[in-house]
């Protein structure tokens, strides 16, 4: 597996897709920068890990040329180190950037296998990233480097049905070699009542989480202008916004929010992880997500949506079309890029208790039974016994229930107790479609 955008296991999606593989008895190893503190070889839950030191960050067009060349030529030196200590026989390269695809290239002329697993889509990000849509020239090589990856993958797996197009119209891989292969949260975590965190419980004020990247394309400036509607516009005092994560736009967040007066009202508490990040969502009244309707955000699963759902936290997002499949009725929708409705939805739930404690028991019931990591599994086995038909499985390294495709013990039991129905080999009947549903199918969903 080859990753660049972030560091193992630090990177979720990596992490649940590698330790599934391993887990079904398939040997993996990931190629990847370092953080902080990281030795450059170590096993991770059966995951061998080879990292390289990361790049400073990148701000500008010239320094991320320079990101993405050193990323590459570490990858690629490290790949060779793996295939003379250990071999391989699939490249797993995890989008972005696409330009992992010139080392598959190369291994494809040795009879290796190309998994391209899609998780953003680089052009329409380019593009959302600027005000005037960036450079023209840059948006079209990264669409060329997105149809060479399609080109030479043996397999592509994408995170949404959405994706699932992109790839048909743009990259023109058929039908039968692509996979979807949605983000999920364990059924484990949403089994484990979380304790609220005291000091923020403690304000007497309505809590409203935010958790993500704060990049320019994120939109957390709408959600700025919201929350100084709601104070200003709509007269209401008693909020307090926790806003958790970091990235490139932090910093001019961190000053808008001081040219709007809102300090008393707001707190950027950095990026937080693990437990903590979860006892302060748990003591959120109500979540958000202001990613604003463009190509790519109308396009992608956003990640932290299923972070609030798990936690049973009504939502207030913008209605863009991959928010209602996720969310569905466990969201208050907003006309798209609305600061005001935005903040009229927001006050609405504030004086509604009832209404969301509705919405947030039916975010969790979607993550228990149609959306849950445990349902993607399935699919990402699938992409394998295709790409590796005749793939031996060391009995070994296959425990008997991953063997026979049924759950370990202590997943079927999370399944029962979440009321999930389990077909004949034991696994939880996956009730999720392709299709992102209308808003009229949708019935249980809100719109403002």
């Amino acid at each position: 597996m080859l990753l660049e955008n972030l560091p193992f296991p630090q990177d979720l999606r990596v992490r649940r897709e590698a330790f599934a593989l391993t887990s079904a008895g398939y040997r993996v190893t990931v190629i990847c920068p370092s953080a902080k503190g990281q030795t450059s070889r170590e096993i991770v839950n059966g995951v061998a890990v080879y990292r390289y030191p990361a790049p400073p960050s990148a701000h500008g067009f010239l320094s991320y040329l320079w990101e993405y060349a050193y990323s590459m030529a570490a990858s690629f030196c490290l790949s060779l180190v793996v295939v003379f200590r250990e071999g391989f026989d699939v490249v797993h390269a995890h989008n972005p950037p696409d330009t992992f695809v010139f080392i598959a290239m190369f291994y494809k002329l040795f009879g290796k296998r190309f998994v391209y697993d899609h998780h953003d889509l680089s052009p329409e990000m380019y593009v959302a990233r600027f005000h005037d849509g960036g450079k023209p020239l840059v948006y079209r090589a990264l669409v060329l480097l997105e149809k060479l990856s399609c080109r030479f993958a043996d397999h592509v797996i994408v995170t949404n049905q959405s994706y699932k197009r992109v790839a048909m119209e743009r990259g023109g891989v058929p039908q039968e070699r692509i996979t979807i292969v949605r983000n999920g949260i364990e059924l484990s975590r949403t089994m484990i009542p979380v304790e609220p965190d005291g000091e923020l419980r403690q304000r007497g004020k309505t809590i409203i989480g935010y958790v993500g990247v704060m990049g320019v394309q994120d939109g957390v400036d709408y959600l700025l202008r919201a929350l100084n509607y709601l104070l200003r516009g709509l007269g209401r005092q008693d909020f307090y916004c926790v806003l958790v994560g970091f990235g490139d736009a932090l910093e001019d967040l961190k000053t808008l929010a001081q040219e709007l007066a809102l300090q008393d009202h707001v707190l950027f508490t950095g990026p937080i992880f693990g437990e903590k990040l979860r006892h302060i969502l748990a003591a959120a009244d109500i979540c958000v997500d202001s990613s604003p309707a463009n190509p790519y955000t109308d396009r992608s699963t956003i990640f932290k949506i299923m972070e609030y759902m798990s936690l049973g936290k009504p939502i207030v997002a913008f209605d863009l079309p991959e928010h209602r499949f996720s969310a569905g009725g466990a969201a208050v929708y907003v006309t798209p890029n609305d600061e005001r409705a935005f903040a009229r939805a927001l006050a609405g739930l504030m004086d509604d208790p009832e209404r969301r404690l509705a919405l947030g028991t039916t975010g969790s019931g979607r993550i228990k039974t149609q959306l849950a990591w445990e349902y993607s599994i399935p699919n990402l086995l699938s992409v394998y016994s295709t790409v590796l038909p005749t793939a031996k499985i060391p009995e070994s390294a296959a425990p008997e229930a991953e063997a026979t495709g049924k759950l370990k013990p202590q997943e079927a039991l999370h399944a029962v107790q979440a009321g999930l129905e389990l077909d004949s080999v034991g696994r939880p009947q996956v009730m999720q479609p392709d299709e992102v549903l209308s808003p009229t199918e949708e019935s249980t969903a809100s719109a403002v």
